[in-house]
This record gives C-alpha cells, sequence and structure tokens, in this order.
C-alpha cells in the first residue's frame, strides 16, 4: 500500500513539473514545420541552382572574361548543373547554344524542385 501511495505523488509531481515547464509537445506541429522546412529547403536549392544557371548565360552573352575566378567557378557549377541539357541543342552560334541548353535547365531547376515541394508537403501531410 505504501508503494502504491509513493508511487501516485511521484506522478502527480511529474504532471505538475511537465506543466511548469511546458514539456508538453504538439508533434503535428513540430512535423509539419519540419516538412514545411525541407519543402522550403528544396524549393531554395533549385531557386539557387537556377540563378546559377542564368548567371552563366549572362557572363557568356555578355563576353565575359573566362578566367576571371568568379566566371570559371560558375562555369563549372553551371556546367554540373545543366544536367543533361548542355548538349540538347546544338546551333552554330556558341551564344545561342549556351542560352537555348542552360536556359532550358534553369527552367528544370525552377519548376521540378517547386513539383518536388509540393510533393513533399502533401506526403509530409503539412498544409
Amino acid at each position: 500500500m505504501a508503494e502504491h501511495a509513493e508511487s501516485s505523488d511521484t506522478e502527480v509531481t511529474d504532471k505538475q513539473s511537465r506543466t511548469k515547464r511546458g514539456a508538453e509537445v504538439d508533434w503535428r506541429r513540430v512535423k509539419d514545420q519540419t516538412v514545411g522546412l525541407v519543402a522550403g529547403i528544396v524549393r531554395w536549392v533549385g531557386l539557387i541552382f537556377a540563378i546559377i544557371l542564368v548567371l552563366h548565360v549572362i557572363f557568356t552573352i555578355g563576353s565575359a572574361n573566362p578566367d576571371n575566378g568568379i566566371v570559371s567557378w560558375i562555369r563549372g557549377w553551371a556546367d554540373t548543373l545543366s544536367i543533361g541539357f548542355k548538349d540538347l541543342f546544338e546551333p552554330s552560334d556558341e551564344k545561342l547554344r549556351v542560352l537555348v541548353n542552360y536556359g532550358i535547365a534553369a527552367l528544370f531547376w525552377l519548376i521540378v524542385p517547386g513539383i518536388a515541394a509540393r510533393l513533399i508537403r502533401r506526403l509530409g501531410g503539412a498544409a
């Protein structure tokens, strides 16, 4: 009997301390925030990739110095991010080729992450 009384006193004390510390967690809210955060990160990454590709197009059309560190860094990343679009079309003019192929890749990086973010939100149950 004494053991039962001690355990119920402990339970009451634990409940009071949880209430005082605010330890009750709304897990649905945490899940929704996490899903929203992941979806937001996916969209931002896609936007950054598209910006890199657009910068490469601007640098190429504007005849930027290819030996410049920024231009070469952007070109290296753009070549990687262009996936299979780098040689999709092959017009004779180099600037037109970069504009079309890297422009399509930039559109890809704007559209696909947006769709992926929506899927993440739907599958994750976030609004």
